[in-house]
């Protein structure tokens, strides 16, 4: 997925519903920095664009039909759209402010900043969430420390959610450390001796 197959099929929801601004959530999320950098593939894999429409989010559901799983578009592109609601995701305060916007042809796509969705993909903890984080550090645009900061403005869904989500936090900054460090020990000119 890109930001011309996304464009594409938000030109298409424009048809059938008469809204222009989308919101982007989850994996392909990311694409709103696809203009700055080279995004890595493992960040980009899914086909459902998780999304509403950004002045009527029940709005965004009326397309399923015409746009979402199994639909004729799908079946076409090889993406769909997968409506949800703005209430969905766990995310921190102030998310809302840190939509990523990319216009196109009189459209707006807004996109979670890459921390806010990796908070909200700890939270739900599944392997291709810790991919997609995993991805997103080592490229640099999943910030440890930022997603840290804002812990403690996200609302969860309950306590065990919030004490999984810390768990797997503290376990990737341990991981990206780790990592961090072998690439020092690695680099050439280290002066490090083996022991």
């Amino acid at each position: 997925m890109n930001l011309d197959a996304l464009f594409a099929m938000f030109k298409e929801a424009r048809r059938l519903s008469g809204h222009t601004d989308f919101v982007v959530i989850g994996s392909l999320s990311i694409l709103g920095l696809e203009q700055s950098f080279e995004i890595p593939d493992t960040m980009t894999l899914s086909n459902d664009v998780d999304c509403f429409t950004q002045a009527d989010p029940g709005r965004i559901f009326d397309l399923l039909k015409s746009l979402g799983e199994n639909s004729p578009y799908h079946e076409k592109s090889g993406y769909f759209l997968d409506p949800v609601s703005p209430d969905l995701p766990t995310l921190p305060e102030g998310w809302h402010d840190r939509l990523i916007k990319v216009e196109r042809d009189g459209l707006r796509a807004w996109f979670l900043d890459p921390n806010d969705a990796a908070l909200s993909k700890y939270a739900r903890g599944e392997p291709r969430d810790r991919r997609w984080i995993k991805a997103g550090i080592l490229a640099g645009v999943v910030s440890m420390p930022i997603v840290k900061s804002r812990v403690g403005s996200t609302s969860f869904f309950d306590a065990d959610e919030e004490q999984r989500a810390r768990a797997l936090i503290e376990e990737d900054r341990a991981w990206f450390e780790f990592v961090k460090d072998s690439r020092s020990d690695a680099s050439p000119g280290n002066s490090k001796s083996p022991q």
